[in-house]
């Protein structure tokens, strides 16, 4: 065993000094590496710098089949400033809620025609986090309820400049219009020719593309509220028929039929019974024929 030093034979390392010559490393960002005096300069002219923060929460109903289930994950593959949670009910309609919490207003609809990317398998294809542009049809503007849908698609399907989770640039659009007082969305590739050198062909802003990439889906707007998800009711869609009432529809139709059946069977009975057959005189003649010639040898 080795003797142990005593303190005293210790000797304190003393820290290195920075070189004063060296340029010191810079400041590490989100955005890439930023210098120091320009780091200074920034905080000069803006103490406070703002970072939107904000999310959009999607939420799904319970039991919901794969394809609803499906077209929730691609809208939170579409949507980087999302955050997913389960709620809700039913299995057979899809419900879409749009709100701005805490004080509204809020917007119900019901989703339909939905074709997820999984079933579509179009060529189309975008980088995952990259911000959206937004497109909306001129009839946005003929009446106060679109105007007033069209800000909320606003805010939640566009991500907002440097947020943490988006790439900074666009590579793809999101396109709502308005046919027959729905709401149809569409979502496409920004394609663009490029050189060998991978670098944009002069003229190549004229010659860009669109390419289909997917989901699809209507939506139905019914009530529009002016609270997060209740209170007094804004709009209320006249033309709006609920899938509950379709079913029973069917179903009355359905029933009908079989009525009809029931119904002709009664009558057909008592028309046998109010005319009955009169007695064949002739019928033992024809049983005794007949067992004569089953009993018949030939000579």
């Amino acid at each position: 065993m080795g003797k142990k030093r005593k303190h005293s034979e210790i000797q304190a390392v003393e820290p290195k000094k920075k070189d004063e010559g060296a340029p010191e490393r810079p400041k590490r960002t989100l955005m890439g590496w930023k210098d120091k005096e320009e780091v200074q300069k920034q905080t000069e002219s803006n103490p406070q710098v703002f970072r939107n923060k904000e999310k959009v929460m999607v939420t799904c109903s319970r039991r919901i089949n794969y394809r609803y289930r499906h077209l929730m994950l691609n809208l939170v593959s579409l949507l980087p400033h999302c955050k997913k949670d389960n709620k809700c009910r039913k299995n057979r309609d899809l419900y879409m809620w749009m709100a701005r919490c805490p004080n509204g207003p809020s917007v119900k609809f019901l989703v339909n025609a939905v074709h997820t990317m999984e079933e579509l398998k179009l060529t189309g294809n975008h980088l995952k986090g990259s911000r959206p542009l937004l497109t909306f049809s001129s009839n946005f503007v003929k009446d106060a309820h679109w105007k007033l849908l069209k800000e909320m698609i606003m805010q939640i399907f566009g991500t907002p400049k440097e947020h943490r989770k988006s790439k900074p640039y666009h590579d793809h659009i999101f396109v709502f219009s308005i046919i027959d007082d729905h709401i149809w969305f569409r979502n496409y590739q920004i394609s663009a020719s490029h050189n060998e050198s991978d670098k944009m062909v002069r003229g190549g802003l004229d010659k860009m593309t669109l390419v289909e990439v997917g989901p699809r889906f209507c939506l139905n707007p019914i009530k529009i509220f002016v609270g997060s998800f209740g209170g007094p009711t804004l709009y209320e869609n006249p033309f709006y028929v609920s899938p509950n009432q379709i079913r029973a529809l069917e179903k009355r139709k359905k029933a009908g039929k079989y009525v009809k059946k029931v119904k002709a069977k009664t009558r057909r009975k008592m028309h046998e019974q109010s005319n009955p057959l009169e007695p064949d005189e002739f019928a033992d003649v024809e049983g005794m024929i007949s067992r004569d010639s089953f009993f018949y040898k030939p000579k």
